[in-house]
């Protein structure tokens, strides 16, 4: 089964859905003429398609039925791999790396289908709040479904803190999941898990949490270094292990311990996982999170993929807990998105950082002076002493924040991450962040880095113990810098 006629191959359903510009009834003859067997589609899709000449079902909400028609077709009702879903505002990619790290294993329901072809055992999904909307986990039943915070952002989407939380909460369902781990940081864990329709664990980080509550998992911080965070997770049973996770943070190390009783919650015995782990580091590569890009003498250079408020306030405080001199931080913000959150990316920043620089970062079809704008207005409303610059494009603020920079100081550059383009104006530019900051970095005469890959461990964990399943910018164009790509 597909949405789309280049994905199609001869005796596909060929599914034809409405969309914002188009209606995909509109490709019905080409998705014939490639070999579609039949259609399904709403009652405007059939009026569109009425010539196709291959049968055509007709249903109210094709979207709302795609997921139990792939499950069918795809035979992922049963015996497929353990499947472990997170959700949340920020941290869901990190969890789902770290997951696959301690787990060393590597359109969704074919996938799945070719993993458990595969042999595959176990799959670590980031479930969105638009994915729980738009339907593209219906069909899905995780194992273990975990949530790590809500935070503002995405509120274009949502429009109101209520109404996301509101779009997760499907997950924690027994159509979404069998059993849940709710990390209570963030304020709303506890109304995830009055709303949890599942058996849920609760997990607590002490150094993050909002409010001190009761949780049956407490993590301890147990030091923070800049190349790794050691944390000792303590469950209810007495369970006691302390890891290490290779990225700074406390946010960090409660994104770890969340995947570690997600796993425990899973079915894998404690005692394979405290083999594995305990006294050892999590050989994870978690992409564009506090990456250093820097070497080892010298100012600390970290690239990150932090957009909202909340990420730039656990950052920044993790940056200047392991940093003996001063913080600087770069950032723009995505053009064509939640605009609300803009306020205070720029307030967080500039109460966290002693100097701060506003540059571009996706503008899409934003005027990015007009982004810079709304970024300058919360930096200058928070009362601090933080030194505020705005430098465009980002290739001259990065040397610039290198040109301001000693040994011992810090720079966090928010937002691109791993990422290894800009959106201007609906085209992919080539860039990349990193790569920016070693060249700013070598021309200002400091030491390269050592090279950034990570070389996974060998020791796998054994297999779990089987758990018991229910039944069935325009300024940008002026700079001749070359563009980049790491």
């Amino acid at each position: 089964m597909t949405l789309a006629t280049d994905d199609l191959r001869l005796g596909d359903l060929f599914v034809a859905l409405p969309g914002r510009n188009h209606h995909g009834a509109q490709f019905v003859g080409a998705a014939v003429a490639a070999g579609a067997a039949a259609v399904i589609t709403d009652r405007a899709g059939a009026e569109l398609s009425a010539d196709a000449g291959v049968p055509i079902a007709v249903v109210d909400d094709p979207r709302g039925i795609l997921g139990e028609i792939s499950a069918w077709i795809y035979g992922t009702e049963q015996n497929v791999p353990i499947m472990l879903g997170v959700t949340g505002t920020n941290d869901k990619t990190s969890v789902a790396h770290l997951l696959k790290a301690i787990l060393e294993a590597p359109e969704f329901h074919a996938l799945l289908a070719h993993m458990r072809e595969r042999g595959v055992e176990a799959v670590a999904d980031e479930v969105s709040a638009q994915a729980l909307a738009r339907h593209r986990v219906d069909g899905i039943v995780f194992d273990v479904a975990g949530f790590t915070n809500l935070t503002h952002d995405h509120l274009d989407d949502f429009g109101d803190m209520g109404t996301y939380l509101r779009a997760k909460l499907p997950l924690f369902t027994p159509e979404r999941s069998r059993r849940a781990v709710v990390s209570l940081d963030s304020e709303y864990g506890v109304e995830v898990v009055a709303a949890a329709r599942v058996p849920t664990t609760t997990i607590i980080t002490p150094a993050l949490a909002v409010e001190p509550v009761a949780a049956d998992w407490t993590v301890d911080i147990v030091a923070e270094r800049q190349h790794g965070t050691t944390f000792a997770p303590h469950g209810p049973d007495g369970q006691l292990l302390t890891t290490t996770v290779p990225v700074i943070g406390p946010h960090m190390a409660s994104n770890a311990a969340l995947a570690i009783v997600m796993l425990r919650e899973a079915g894998y015995a404690w005692e394979r996982l405290a083999a594995a782990l305990d006294g050892r580091r999590i050989e994870a590569a978690v992409p564009g999170r506090t990456q250093r890009v820097s070497g080892e003498s010298g100012p600390a250079v970290y690239v990150d993929f932090g957009h909202s408020p909340d990420a730039f306030e656990k950052t920044l405080a993790a940056v200047r807990r392991i940093t003996p001199g001063r913080v600087r931080m770069l950032f723009g913000a995505d053009g064509d998105r939640d605009t609300t959150k803009r306020f205070d990316m720029g307030r967080t920043a500039a109460l966290g950082s002693d100097i701060l620089i506003i540059t571009d970062h996706h503008p899409r079809h934003e005027n990015p002076d007009d982004i810079r704008a709304e970024l300058l207005t919360g930096a200058r409303a928070a009362v601090s002493a933080t030194e505020i610059l705005e430098i465009s494009p980002p290739e001259r603020a990065i040397v610039e924040a290198i040109s301001r920079v000693g040994d011992g100081d810090a720079i966090l550059w928010a937002g691109p991450g791993h990422q290894d383009y800009r959106d201007i104006r609906g085209a992919r530019v080539p860039y990349s962040a990193r790569e920016l900051a070693r060249r700013a970095l070598a021309a200002a005469g400091w030491a390269p880095p050592a090279p950034s890959w990570v070389v996974p461990s060998t020791r796998g964990i054994p297999r779990r113990t089987p758990i018991r399943r229910a039944p069935p910018e325009t300024s940008d164009t002026r700079n001749p810098a070359t563009p980049l790509v790491d």
